[in-house]
């Protein structure tokens, strides 16, 4: 699968791709440098996201998983940028259990371009599986303005 690697305040992040399509990000792999158009724009998009200067991603994505997986990431993906919802709230979109929902944010393949971190616990921050963890969800929060409920 190709990858491209590049650094970022949060740090060395790997996007990968799959025909086409973004499919994962990950902290933990290798260093990657290959070339493709989606690789390309997604580091642009995300260097932008980084920088302050772009707030909604366009980019071809694609989750792999269950349906109940791409439809928490469908949920997810619809909050905007400096906005926050809860775990119970999605639950009650989906007629799910926030349980479940708390799991599907754990498994969201592609954190950042799918905002988990925007989804928040009825009474805390809730969990971010991504590197570094809470400090990450909050370094996230705090740069999109929505770290309001933090301070």
């Amino acid at each position: 699968m190709p990858a491209i690697t590049f650094p970022t305040p949060i740090g060395q992040m790997t996007v990968i791709s799959t025909d086409g399509f973004i499919t994962a990000i990950d902290w933990h792999r290798p260093h990657a440098d290959d070339s493709t158009p989606e690789l390309e724009e997604a580091r642009r998009q995300l260097t932008a996201y980084f920088d302050g200067s772009l707030t909604e991603f366009d980019l071809p994505l694609r989750v792999e998983g269950s349906a109940f997986q791409r439809d928490v990431c469908d949920q997810i993906a619809a909050i905007p940028y400096g906005e926050t919802r809860s775990y119970g709230e999605i639950a009650k979109a989906l007629g799910a259990p926030a349980q479940a929902v708390g799991g599907g944010c754990g498994g969201n393949p592609i954190p950042v371009i799918i905002p988990c971190h925007r989804v928040l616990g009825a009474t805390g921050l809730g969990g971010f599986s991504a590197r570094g963890g809470v400090e990450t969800k909050v370094w996230l929060l705090k740069h999109e303005g929505a770290a309001g409920l933090l301070i």
